[in-house]
């Protein structure tokens, strides 16, 4: 096998662990822009991308530089799509489900309610028929998706009251993740409302939304949000595990040479193992903070999930019944999670429950 067999197939970790370093030396200078649908101080959110950039300049000797801008600061926060479909962008970082407007499809590349967990979504992604079925769709916007990191499940979210039972959520004005997940909590009665979080905060506090869900307890303290919230639920079926994305430029992409993009593959993964093991490492310190100052904790009740439940399979069903592609990748999507359930609960499932009843 030739050296750019080998890089191709190996990726960059493996190439180095073999001793055989690719020769970036004869590479010629390239420059990418990467622009994320997140503010600089979200450094897990936006840091991935920031982190991407460093594997990269790094790996190649400094001949591939990806300048990495914060939403706004080249394109909005959501204007990602558009921005790869007309070439003015080579990369981006962002949320898939903030481009169901595109086509509701968008929503399995991040989270769907009651999707899948972080595991189960790169489970499907790379061994099963994720990328393939995804790629297919983001083809016609002049890009391809890859992991760039995994929140893990998230919480859900911050209410200005308790949540009781399903008649609570009618006329509530909430901040929330857009597609599927907007559309099954409308049903429910929810005045949807999809902002960048950077906004929330001002809209709390006048009393223009009434509750907001992002990510997890170390993003959310960081926004600021218990200090106009006090109601902190969680048990978000929502997203059971969201997967931020790079969104690559197609034609960007098949410009580099096979080394560089070896070199890019290799830094998304990097970037993803990264950020989702920060994340596992930060929440649990972020939650304990948040509740020693005063933030009530609360579970979401049975017949709560049971209304989101209903309602998320009454909007899986009605864009099923019009849109092929979408019930083609849920279908799979759902055979797929059938197996991973039926494992879960004679593995993590149970060991996590028996290690919670353990004092250690």
């Amino acid at each position: 096998m030739d050296r750019r067999s080998l890089i191709k197939h190996a990726g960059i970790a493996g190439v180095l662990a073999a001793g055989v370093a690719p020769a970036v030396h004869a590479q010629q200078t390239v420059r990418w822009r990467l622009a994320t649908s997140f503010p600089k101080a979200l450094e897990t959110l936006h840091g991935c991308a920031v982190k991407f950039s460093e594997t990269v300049k790094a790996l190649s000797g400094g001949k591939f530089e990806v300048s990495v801008h914060a939403a706004g600061e080249l394109i909005p926060a959501f204007g990602i799509v558009d921005a790869l479909a007309d070439d003015s962008i080579e990369m981006g970082e962002t949320a898939a489900y903030y481009y169901t407007g595109k086509d509701p499809s968008f929503a399995f590349s991040c989270a769907i309610p009651f999707g899948f967990t972080a595991q189960q979504n790169q489970a499907w992604k790379l061994h099963g028929n994720g990328h393939k079925l995804l790629d297919e769709l983001f083809a016609k916007y002049n890009f391809f998706a890859r992991s760039a990191l995994n929140t893990g499940t998230q919480m859900g979210g911050w209410y200005r009251k308790e949540m009781n039972k399903p008649e609570d959520f009618k006329g509530l004005k909430m901040r929330l993740g857009g597609g599927v997940f907007g559309e099954s909590m409308a049903k429910l009665g929810v005045v949807a409302q999809n902002m960048p979080g950077g906004d929330v905060y001002q809209a709390l506090e006048k009393g223009t939304l009434d509750a907001a869900e992002f990510v997890g307890p170390y993003d959310d303290e960081k926004m600021g949000w218990n200090k106009v919230a006090k109601y902190y639920y969680y048990g978000g079926w929502w997203e059971g595990g969201a997967d931020l994305e790079f969104f690559i430029n197609k034609k960007a992409y098949a410009k580099l040479s096979p080394e560089y993009q070896a070199i890019v593959n290799a830094a998304m993964d990097t970037a993803y193992n990264d950020g989702t093991s920060k994340y596992m490492m930060l929440n649990p310190i972020s939650l304990k903070r948040l509740v020693a100052t005063g933030t009530q904790l609360k579970r979401f009740n049975k017949e709560i999930v049971q209304a989101g439940f209903n309602a998320a399979q009454e909007v899986y069903a009605e864009h099923s019944e019009k849109d092929p592609q979408f019930k083609k990748i849920l279908d799979d999507l759902r055979a797929f999670q059938r197996d991973q359930i039926l494992w879960n609960r004679i593995s993590e499932l149970v060991f996590t429950q028996d290690m919670a009843s353990l004092k250690i």
